[in-house]
């Protein structure tokens, strides 16, 4: 990494040889398509290139430095690529006749967990909320999770265990709270 820091090609070309496999599962689980996974790892790899200096061995290994890349990167592509959900309509009087793909109530609660979900997550340490979102968000079992991020399984289990506990624990509270 050191020569990678330096900016030198041939050592970001071994990151990029070491990851890139596992890089693209990630983002083809994430968004679906290989086309668009493709995208993802190639815009996570430039912007790995043109940040080196900014890995940090402290804070984990290079697979879980490549792989946060690439989990960010896919994660915006899926939020530029969402549908906005509007329909043109030319008549404004069919506007009150169109009925809503989603029953309004039941859109509304299922916005309202997964805001609850997310805040929840948010409140978790980045290595419980990393193998939690690995898992949950982009279907990894905890072998693929222990590989991508070189870390022993039963770390991985236990941070996935730790975290969901405190997850069931912020739910349950906000759940209190809010019933």
């Amino acid at each position: 990494m050191l020569l990678v820091r330096e900016g030198n090609p041939d050592a970001f070309e071994v990151v990029f040889d070491r990851h890139a496999n596992v890089a693209f599962s990630l983002a083809y689980r994430m968004c679906g398509s290989s086309a668009r996974a493709e995208d993802v790892v190639q815009e996570a790899f430039l912007s790995l290139w043109r940040t080196g200096v900014r890995y940090d061995r402290a804070r984990g290994s290079v697979r879980s430095w490549v792989l946060s890349a690439v989990h960010n990167r896919a994660i915006d592509a899926l939020r530029r690529e969402a549908p906005s959900g509007s329909r043109e309509v030319f008549d404004e009087r069919l506007i009150e006749r169109l009925r809503s793909p989603y029953e309004t109530a039941a859109e509304a609660e299922r916005r309202d967990d997964a805001r609850r979900v997310q805040s929840a997550l948010e409140e978790l340490p980045t290595d419980q909320r990393r193998v939690i979102e690995l898992a949950y968000f982009g279907g990894f079992s905890h072998g693929q999770i222990a590989e991508m991020l070189d870390l022993p399984a039963g770390t991985v289990k236990g941070r996935m265990r730790l975290g969901l506990s405190k997850l069931r624990f912020l739910l349950g509270e906000t759940a209190g709270a809010i019933g």
